[in-house]
């Protein structure tokens, strides 16, 4: 797999709204910064963190867009990008966005995030 193909995998993965699909693209030591501010620090936060959003907000749709390559190496690499998002939220429509920025890293030949920070815009 390409890092290319990660974030194809990722935006898929999230799309569905299930941890068990976004989990093997996780790396065990992720760090995720919610554009709210909020830091989940470690696999297991970072679950609980996607899993709250997941049962929150029904029928998301997610979209990364707008990549730019900062860095691409065999083992890890960096890349910013724009992102979309809208879903129902306690029954009204809600949509957001903003900037953000991601490291993968290549652990046993798979792909995982290891850090992604979002940010407005």
């Amino acid at each position: 797999m390409k890092p290319e193909n990660f974030i194809e995998a990722y935006q898929a993965a999230l799309g569905t709204q299930k941890w068990s699909n976004v989990a093997p693209l996780i790396s065990d030591f992720a760090c995720v910064t919610f554009s709210n501010g909020t830091v989940h620090l470690g696999k297991d936060n970072v679950q609980i963190a996607f899993e709250i959003n997941f049962d929150s907000i029904k029928n998301e749709r997610y979209v990364i867009e707008n990549v730019k390559w900062l860095k691409k190496e065999d083992d890890y690499a960096v890349y910013i990008f724009e992102f979309n998002w809208r879903g129902i939220l306690d029954g009204k429509s809600v949509s957001g966005n903003g900037v953000g920025t991601s490291t993968i890293i290549k652990e046993k030949q798979t792909w995982k995030l290891l850090t992604e920070h979002l940010g407005k815009r």
